[in-house]
């Protein structure tokens, strides 16, 4: 299924859907996102309930099969700073594929921007959730832990 919009917001069951709408927000941010990974945890699931602090940096993903809690990107750095709070969609569900993104700096492999986009599983909406400016390095290590 290609993007749809209803209302103001924009709705797809793919992750190539998710991903096309993160492009497009990144580039009405001024910073396009360049690299993308999808969130599976070890133990094979892609669902997750996700908690970010946008102004600290830092988002956490939690499983909805085995409920483990995995820091994303480089938010451990920041973690004991920050006061994480859940996201929920339009339709009340807290139940998301959540696809990653960043931009880097021009000339280099340096993350610059990160975003977090959401699918939700219930009603198929996807949009940006959480994005911040982020020094983290190296972009693919960076989301590798995402």
């Amino acid at each position: 299924m290609a993007l749809t919009k209803k209302g103001e917001f924009w709705y797809g069951t793919t992750s190539g859907d998710t991903q096309a709408e993160l492009r497009s927000y990144s580039i009405a941010n001024r910073h396009e996102t360049v690299r993308f990974a999808a969130s599976k945890c070890d133990c094979g699931c892609r669902t997750f309930a996700l908690q970010t602090d946008e102004e600290a940096g830092v988002a956490i993903r939690t499983c909805t099969d085995c409920g483990q809690e995995h820091l994303m990107g480089d938010s451990a750095d920041y973690v004991e700073e920050a006061a994480p709070e859940t996201h929920e969609c339009v339709c009340e569900n807290e139940v998301f594929e959540l696809m990653s993104g960043v931009s880097v700096h021009e000339g280099t492999h340096n993350v610059r921007w990160y975003y977090i986009a959401c699918h939700c599983v219930e009603c198929n909406l996807v949009g940006v959730f959480a994005d911040w400016k982020c020094e983290a390095g190296d972009a693919a290590a960076f989301l590798a832990k995402v």
